[in-house]
């Protein structure tokens, strides 16, 4: 039988010294409904609310699903200046972190006083480290025109700038629940990660003043910036958020005044979470003479993509990579991301599932540096806070080539699952994952809802 609520506060309350370092956490006994019953949790790559149509007729399945998700309170104003572009907007994932890849990259072009790649790219991390702090697109790109050093402040970068690899220091994690096959914005938490004193304390290159209004193009001008985002692939349903907030960011960096005294130039591009279809874009990308490629949505795509955009001597930046080994790839200078490294983002998973004193835990990813990394992580943490090894079972699928692919089959993990008598499940993934639940329901695995 289930617990009381008294049973199972005094039992957690027993194990909070050491997190479940014995099979008594989280459990009064091995009775015959806690042992079927198993909870699922996800990541960013999952906990949309575009999710549960991936299981069509299946959808309640997600219902009590927990995950987390790299993002910051956004402010009801922002939510409705994205609507703006989309009305039909539904979703919020990588929206403040896709806002602030674009703004930044106006802002160092402008300190830079050119649109040349290698230049723009020198300035990335200081834009958001000392000088003047400013917190709207026109107010910075009236101080970089001046040639003053600005300290940005966005939607997504607000306690810390970047670390001198060009990333984030400082993390904001949600929190998000399934209820009613939608993320229940009100048991939605927020927790901060990361180190303030990470951030970059190196000067960068004295910003030029700009002198005049349109110029004679010499600089380059005007900033052309190109899309690598998901529209197609496994990914595709964090695209529309996306989209809006790139749309956004070039909308009000426009309405204050462009950069180098042009309109800033936006060009689509598709990354079909495909290295196949990312590298052609990249190719189109370099043909067009972009010299910012924003993007790509997946960490993996963008490991792929990387050599061919060093190559060309543009600027790679992504707003949803968070493949932690990704920090330490040799990019020239070239390379850079809004979104936290899952080095942060496995402490908070693993966080969420240990509230719920679980006996055993699958931890199931798609085949991926991404899948894989951030499955990494979070084990480590979690065996770091007392569970023993031989109660995590790793498990990994192969997400399919492409649209006309058939669909992973994962019949023998779920009886893999079942067998190692899993309570909690977490599924790293893309829409793809969608058939990781199915095949555990198939199986016979109780969902707990």
């Amino acid at each position: 039988m289930l617990k009381s609520r008294a049973s199972r506060a005094a039992t957690l309350a027993a194990c909070a010294t050491f997190l479940l370092a014995t099979s008594a956490c989280g459990t009064e006994g091995p009775d015959e409904t806690t042992t079927h019953q198993v909870r699922l949790y996800g990541s960013d790559g999952n906990m949309l609310n575009s999710y549960p149509a991936e299981l069509k007729d299946r959808a309640s399945l997600v219902d009590g699903m927990k995950g987390t998700k790299p993002m910051t309170p956004l402010p009801e104003s922002f939510k409705n200046r994205l609507r703006s572009v989309d009305p039909k907007l539904n979703d919020f994932l990588y929206t403040a972190e896709t806002y602030d890849a674009v703004v930044i990259s106006a802002i160092a072009a402008q300190l830079a006083g050119s649109t040349d790649p290698a230049a723009v790219a020198k300035q990335i991390v200081g834009v958001t480290n000392g000088g003047q702090r400013c917190e709207d697109v026109a107010s910075c790109l009236a101080l970089a025109r001046a040639g003053k050093d600005v300290e940005y402040r966005g939607v997504s970068i607000t306690r810390a700038g970047f670390t001198e690899a060009g990333e984030p220091a400082t993390a904001s994690y949600a929190t998000v629940h399934f209820d009613g096959q939608q993320l229940n914005d009100g048991k939605t938490e927020f927790v901060g990660a990361g180190d303030e004193s990470a951030a970059s304390t190196e000067a960068p290159p004295k910003g030029k003043k700009q002198r005049g209004g349109r110029t004679d193009r010499s600089d380059g001008s005007p900033l052309v910036v190109g899309g690598l985002l998901p529209m197609t692939g496994d990914l595709s349903l964090a695209y529309p958020p996306m989209a809006a907030a790139a749309a956004l960011a070039i909308k009000e960096i426009n309405a204050g005044g462009g950069v180098l005294g042009e309109p800033v130039v936006w060009i689509d591009g598709d990354d079909g979470t495909n290295p196949t279809v990312a590298k052609a874009t990249v190719a189109k990308h370099v043909e067009q003479n972009v010299h910012v490629i924003i993007g790509a949505g997946a960490s993996g795509i963008s490991r792929e993509v990387l050599p061919d955009v060093v190559r060309a001597g543009k600027v790679l930046f992504s707003s949803s990579n968070t493949d932690a080994g990704l920090t330490k790839l040799d990019d020239n200078g070239l390379y850079f991301r809004t979104a936290p490294p899952d080095s942060l983002q496995g402490r908070a998973l693993a966080d969420v599932i240990l509230r719920d004193g679980p006996q055993k835990v699958a931890i199931v990813a798609r085949k991926d540096s991404y899948g894989e990394g951030l499955q990494a992580t979070v084990k480590a943490e979690l065996e770091r806070t007392g569970v023993d090894g031989d109660r995590i079972k790793l498990l990994a699928y192969e997400p399919p080539a492409d649209a006309k692919a058939n669909p992973v089959d994962f019949t023998a993990g779920a009886k893999e699952i079942k067998d190692f008598g899993a309570d909690a499940v977490l599924i790293i993934g893309f829409a793809e994952s969608a058939q990781v639940i199915r095949a555990l329901a198939d199986a016979g695995v109780e969902i707990r809802h």
